[in-house]
């Protein structure tokens, strides 16, 4: 998959240099995004539930402007909270939900105070974190991991940060994401102009190559439906969805093929009378076990995972 288009004059740079600009781009826009992220992330949370677990340190991944570091907080509040991502303004908006990096007066008494941030903030690639060998006991991972475009060296690195016993804990886009969008490009030009999303099961052998144990993948197909198309078309956008460069609304290729686009979208709307927009989130956990000869195995030499860490996965939808 690409975030740019070829046309785009950031076409020849490298990939991690490209995805960081264009999330800088993107920061100003995001929060318009909470609503999406909140209700993955409180799913992920449910899931969560369903496995016995007390990091010590935590991380997540691609964290935004922070809405899952407040969420891990919520939910551990002994443990230590990291935040990474590869975009600098985004960690500048995660660090208004840190109340001891807020200017002001009670951001200043608890600095005063010696109180260190409530979360650790880093900038970095999804694929090549700046932490050492078996640094955390969570991974957390909201809607991140499918912007990278190159996955299959993702999950590797994460093992490495992750210590023995340690989870990791993500949801991204699967391929029936935007599908009515892709279908109304068909429609005008039989050209895509939107990013191409990994199957859940790719996803998982990634996870098994890596060395993660017990992969459990699913997913679920939620719809969102818009009132108008330019909305629906500013918000793909936003969000990093189109394959074309920036300018949905002054008509990426001229007047006539916006105006073609919208008129496709218009005839996709409902009886409702709403616009409807597909997204198939596709979640997946896995463990970090330790190697042959630390961790306990049956009479055959297979590794054993205690039942309560293996939690069960949501039936698929």
């Amino acid at each position: 998959m690409s975030l740019h288009d070829a046309d785009s004059p950031d076409a020849y740079l490298p990939p991690a240099r490209l995805t960081r600009l264009a999330f800088d781009r993107r920061s100003a826009g995001f929060g318009q995004l909470d609503f999406l992220l909140g209700e993955i992330g409180q799913r992920m949370q449910e899931r969560m539930q369903m496995i016995r677990l007390a990091p010590a340190r935590a991380l997540d991944i691609g964290c935004g402007h922070g809405r899952g570091l407040a969420a891990l907080r919520a939910q551990y509040p002994d443990a230590q909270i990291a935040g990474l991502d590869i975009s600098a303004a985004m960690l500048r908006e995660a660090a208004q939900r840190d109340p001891q990096r807020r200017p002001g007066q009670a951001g200043w008494l608890g600095r005063l105070l010696g109180k260190r941030p409530t979360f650790d903030l880093v900038q970095g690639d999804l694929a090549t974190l700046p932490f050492a060998p078996a640094s955390f006991d969570l991974l957390w991972s909201n809607l991140a991991l499918h912007w990278h475009p190159e996955p299959h060296r993702v999950f590797p690195e994460w093992h490495r940060v992750t210590r023995d016993e340690g989870l990791v804990l993500f949801s991204l886009f699967g391929p029936d994401t935007l599908a009515e969008l892709r279908a109304a490009f068909a429609e005008v030009d039989g050209d895509v102009h939107s990013l191409r999303f990994v199957d859940m099961h790719d996803i998982g052998d990634m996870l098994v190559h890596s060395g993660w144990s017990t992969p459990v993948m699913d997913m679920e197909t939620l719809t969102v439906t818009y009132e108008s198309p330019r909305t629906l078309l500013r918000e793909v956008q936003a969000f990093g969805g189109l394959r074309v460069p920036a300018g949905v609304g002054q008509g990426l290729r001229g007047r006539k093929w916006l105006e073609a686009v919208l008129a496709a979208l218009e005839r996709r709307r409902g009886a409702d009378g709403l616009i409807p927009l597909t997204f198939e989130i596709v979640y997946g956990h896995a463990w970090k076990l330790a190697p042959r000869g630390r961790q306990a195995v049956d009479e055959l030499g297979h590794a054993v995972v205690p039942l309560e860490k293996i939690g069960r996965a949501r039936q698929r939808r």
